[in-house]
């Protein structure tokens, strides 16, 4: 049985909002209201696991690492980091953990090298910078100033900063967001890396291939909430369909029709589009063409690809993760 590196229950976490148009407005000081971005969230992490949040922005990904990395304190609900909780004595667990936040600004006229030697500094024990330079592919960047490195330079100094401690867990938030595809694949390469040593890695992203690719098993997360958890095969086979087809047609469409399709397990609508989730697509597109001629329907536009995370978080909310 694996130990459990993460574990939190019940967590909730609240921010303030003010009515800013009564404030304005003169007719009061404002009403005091508040934003739950996570309600009531339980998660387990095993050791050596990589265990992704998926869910689009806004979703209480950043909120719920942030809890766990110790920077946010909940309302409610327990935390639990390799078996100790923050609290006294928070100092020895941090220096477990390496952390990589959505955003990490550095001073523009130090050196990479500068940069990473003065993270070293904060910890009692760690890998040599040089060293973990090259995990990264930045030593011919060592003395190149932060602000002349390109985005995923940046983003691999920024991960760099996190791994330089030889953390037991790897916390990364959104790691790849806004990168080219061959920097997100070196820092997918930089993970597999540090998995092959032994290492937990809780990560939060919206891209449903990231997780696919990377993750044991995912947690999708919408409103503060888990609604969907277990290993991405488990989740995709939830759908019941191996296959998504995807219409635009020129009007309305009798949609029990659709679904009484051989082969056709779901039908769900999305703007102008009408989304399939089919077994044997070359079975259902031509039953499906033949109902579209029977209804006397104009195809606008098909097209058909294999079901996804993306898939399955559209079947249970009604829109893509990349919708805040």
């Amino acid at each position: 049985m694996h130990s459990v590196a993460i574990r939190c229950s019940g967590l909730v976490k609240r921010y303030p909002l003010r009515d800013k148009k009564r404030f304005r407005l003169g007719k009061s000081r404002g009403e005091s209201r508040t934003l739950t971005a996570v309600a009531g969230l339980d998660l387990d992490v095993a050791t050596g696991e990589c265990f992704g949040l998926l869910g689009p922005n806004g979703a209480g990904k950043t909120t719920t690492v942030e809890i766990l990395e110790g920077l946010l304190v909940p309302e409610e609900g327990q935390v639990e980091i390799l078996g100790r909780t923050w609290g006294a004595g928070h100092r020895r667990l941090r220096e477990r953990l390496g952390v990589q936040l959505q955003e990490t600004q550095f001073p523009d006229k130090l050196t990479v090298l500068e940069v990473l030697t003065l993270f070293r500094s904060f910890y009692s024990r760690g890998l040599e910078p040089r060293a973990v330079l090259e995990r990264v592919e930045l030593v011919e960047k060592r003395n190149s100033w932060v602000r002349n490195l390109s985005g995923g330079q940046k983003q691999r100094l920024s991960l760099a900063c996190a791994l330089v401690c030889e953390p037991e867990i790897l916390f990364l938030d959104e790691p790849t967001t806004g990168l080219d595809p061959q920097s997100r694949l070196q820092i997918w390469d930089i993970i597999g890396e540090f998995r092959a040593k032994g290492g937990t890695v809780l990560l939060t992203t919206h891209y449903m291939e990231e997780a696919e690719r990377l993750c044991d098993r995912v947690a999708i997360v919408d409103h503060g909430k888990v609604i969907a958890l277990g290993t991405p095969a488990e989740l995709i086979a939830s759908l019941g369909a191996e296959h998504v087809v995807e219409i635009e047609i020129d009007r309305e469409v009798d949609v029990q029709a659709l679904e009484a399709l051989a082969g056709v397990r779901a039908v769900g609508r999305e703007k102008r589009a009408m989304r399939l989730s089919v077994g044997e697509v070359h079975l259902a597109i031509p039953e499906l063409l033949a109902e579209l001629d029977r209804q006397e329907l104009t195809l606008e536009r098909l097209t058909t690809h294999h079901a996804t995370l993306e898939d399955v978080f559209v079947s249970l909310t009604g829109r893509h993760l990349r919708e805040g």
